[in-house]
């Protein structure tokens, strides 16, 4: 049996492949650090609004404060976007668009920058979207799968098959 996808690298997949890392590997680690954020802004606001002696004051340290609260919470919600973002600018020239073929012995990725070969053992954590499939491998290094190019088979039967190649679930985002 032999899948085939071709996926566009654009900004929705790289922000996908961002999520599907950070709700996989990334998880414990990143639900500390949104904790933390989110402490730290609401910390923020509470000592900035506190009314002193001469009632509520607006100085410059307040106004810097509030720019760095609202710079936080923008990157705490944006992560994913940012992350997909910033992964997209590191892409290799002609690495925008790959075909990637699935068959028993492995999978291999073709671009015009050339061809890669993986096995289904290197995969670490595998998700799925509605739209895409996202391998991790690394805390920074993942791939995403277009589910609408699909050939070779349906989803439930890719889903199935790389379920029994890697021995591990496939987990919903």
């Amino acid at each position: 049996m032999e899948f085939t996808f071709q996926t566009k690298y654009n900004q929705k997949a790289m922000k996908t492949m961002a999520l599907g890392v950070r709700k996989t590997i990334r998880k414990k680690r990143n639900l500390r650090t949104r904790i933390f954020g989110y402490i730290i802004c609401a910390l923020g606001l509470l000592l900035t609004l506190i009314p002193g002696e001469n009632g509520l004051e607006v100085d410059f340290s307040s106004i810097l404060t509030w720019i760095a609260i609202a710079i936080m919470g923008t990157v705490l919600l944006f992560e994913d976007s940012i992350n997909g973002y910033l992964a997209r600018k590191r892409l290799l020239p002609g690495t925008e668009t790959s075909v990637a073929t699935f068959t028993a012995d492995g999978y291999e990725s073709v671009s015009e920058f050339g061809k890669s070969e993986w096995s289904y053992d290197k995969i670490l954590e595998m998700a799925e979207t509605k739209e895409y499939f996202v391998f991790v491998f690394s805390i920074s290094h993942a791939q995403v799968y277009d589910k609408s190019s699909l050939t070779g088979g349906t989803l439930e039967e890719f889903r199935e098959f790389l379920q029994r190649k890697t021995e591990k679930e496939m987990v919903t985002i």
